[in-house]
C-alpha cells in the first residue's frame, strides 16, 4: 500500500460548513438563554445605578474608598447598586451597597483568565457573552456612575453616550467621577470631536462631572423630581429594541 493511501480521506467541505451551521444555531439558544435568565433575576431591583470603573483598582486606592461610600450613599438612598461583580471599582461598588439598605448586584463575565466574583453581591449573574451583560447594564438602570478606569470602561461609557445621542435608549444621569482624572478626555471631546464637527455641542450636555458622593445622589433625584424612575410607555418601546 502506497504512503499515500494511507491518508486519511479529506472532510467533506459542506458537511463540516453543515455543522459549523449547526453548531452556530444552537449558541444563539445559549446567548438567547442568558438574556431571559439575566431578565427574570432582575426584574425587580429598579430603580438600580450601575457603577463602572477599573479592576485594578487596589482596596487601600482613593478611588475605592470614594466608590465605596457612593455605592452605600446611593443604597440607602433606596437604588440597587449594579456592578461587574468582580475586583477592583466593582468589588468597592457592590461593597457599600452590601452593606446598605438596598440590593447589591454583580453582573460577572467569563474570561480566558477567569476573573473571580467578589463577595459582596446579594444577587450574582454570570454572563459568557460581553454584549449580553451590557445590555443588562443598560436596561435596568436609572443612572450610570463612571469611575476611573480602563479601555473596559472607557467600552461602556462610550457606549451609553452613543445609546442615549442616538435616541436608542432613554436619557438617564451618565456621570463621570473625578474632575481630574477625565479632563483630558473631556477636552479631547470639545476640541477634536466638537471642534471638527463630529458631535454636536449639545452632545456634551448628556456627561455631568461630579467628584462628591453626596452630590452625586442629589443629581440623580433631580434628574427624576418631576417623574417617577420607571420607564415611560415611549422608554419602554426604546428598551425593547436596543
Amino acid at each position: 500500500m502506497s504512503e499515500r493511501s494511507k491518508l486519511p480521506p479529506l472532510a467533506d467541505p459542506d458537511s463540516v460548513t453543515n455543522n459549523m451551521s449547526a453548531r452556530e444555531s444552537w449558541r444563539i439558544f445559549g446567548i438567547m438563554a442568558e438574556f431571559v435568565e439575566a431578565t427574570e433575576r432582575l426584574a425587580a431591583i429598579r430603580p438600580a445605578v450601575s457603577i463602572f470603573g477599573s479592576a485594578r483598582i487596589a482596596p487601600e486606592s482613593p478611588y475605592y474608598e470614594l466608590t465605596e461610600k457612593t455605592a452605600r450613599l446611593l443604597s440607602d438612598a433606596g437604588f440597587s447598586v449594579i456592578s461587574g461583580g468582580g475586583p477592583g471599582i466593582m468589588e468597592a461598588a457592590n461593597k457599600g451597597a452590601f452593606h446598605g439598605k438596598s440590593p447589591s448586584v454583580g453582573l460577572n463575565i467569563q474570561l480566558p483568565h477567569e476573573q473571580a466574583a467578589n463577595p459582596y453581591q446579594d444577587i450574582s449573574q454570570s454572563f459568557r457573552h460581553f454584549f449580553a451583560r451590557k445590555f443588562m447594564f443598560v436596561k435596568f438602570a436609572s443612572a450610570y456612575v463612571v469611575m476611573p478606569g480602563g479601555f473596559g470602561t472607557l467600552d461602556e461609557v462610550l457606549e451609553a453616550l452613543t445609546l442615549i445621542q442616538t435616541g436608542k435608549s432613554r436619557k438617564i444621569p451618565l456621570i463621570l467621577v473625578h474632575e481630574p482624572f477625565w479632563r483630558g478626555l473631556l477636552e479631547w471631546f470639545k476640541d477634536r470631536l466638537v471642534g471638527e464637527g463630529m458631535i454636536s455641542p449639545d452632545d456634551l450636555e448628556l456627561i455631568q462631572v461630579i467628584d462628591e458622593p453626596e452630590q452625586i445622589v442629589e443629581a440623580i433625584f433631580k434628574h427624576y423630581e418631576t417623574r417617577g424612575f420607571a420607564p415611560l410607555p415611549d422608554e419602554r418601546e426604546m428598551l425593547l429594541n436596543l
